[in-house]
């Protein structure tokens, strides 16, 4: 085989290796596996699931119990420093509508870092989140509708709802912890299910 042949592997391997994917999650308790066994969340099902059909795919889960829009907003950049993923995964914004925060900082917390996402190359799917009922069927839509404008005007793939068919199931509480607000370790699969398909999307 001539030395150019042999070039050309290595420089296949080499392109081959730089764009294997990198997946940084920045979420909350939804996807810090708060409440559940370790290795039982969504996060590292989908981890599992990724390294049967995308052997090499890395996933960086960078989620924290409790964490709101702006906490996410001023960690991510130092987490783009630091793993420089191909792709990130935001599932925020929960916890900004349990404590009544004003909707437009939340809006502009999600819009700020897609855009710092963006700007190093990453791709970004955007996990909607939906406002407790008791705050008003107004509230409730414009809040659920601030994910899909987000997604339309930055150019993001979307889940419209992270938990569907688990908070919105005919008998939802079988698929919550006894605190009534976080998924038990049966809806993990669920909630996978709704992200996969985006993802899977994505990462063609």
């Amino acid at each position: 085989m001539s030395l150019l042949a042999l070039a050309g592997q290595g420089f296949g391997a080499a392109t081959l290796a730089a764009k294997a994917a990198r997946i940084l999650v920045v979420g909350d308790s939804l996807s810090a596996e708060y409440g559940l066994a370790r290795g039982t969340g969504w996060v590292h099902l989908m981890a599992q699931k990724l390294q049967q059909e995308r052997p090499g795919t890395e996933v960086v889960n960078a989620s924290i119990s409790g964490d709101t829009t702006s906490g996410g907003r001023s960690r991510l950049p130092a987490l783009l420093q630091k793993h420089q993923p191909s792709h990130v995964v935001i599932e925020l914004g929960g916890n900004d509508a349990l404590r009544g925060l004003p909707q437009g900082m939340t809006q502009d917390n999600l819009q700020t870092m897609i855009r710092q996402a963006k700007a190093t190359g990453a791709q970004v799917l955007l996990l909607g989140m939906q406002m407790p009922p008791n705050y008003g069927p107004e509230m409730t839509r414009q809040f659920a509708a601030m994910y899909s404008q987000l997604a339309k005007s930055q150019g993001t793939g979307l889940v419209p709802f992270f938990l569907q068919g688990v908070g919105d199931d005919a008998e939802p509480l079988k698929w919550f912890q006894p605190d009534r607000i976080h998924p038990n370790e049966a809806a993990q699969s669920r909630l996978l299910a709704n992200v996969w398909p985006q993802l899977k999307k994505q990462l063609k």
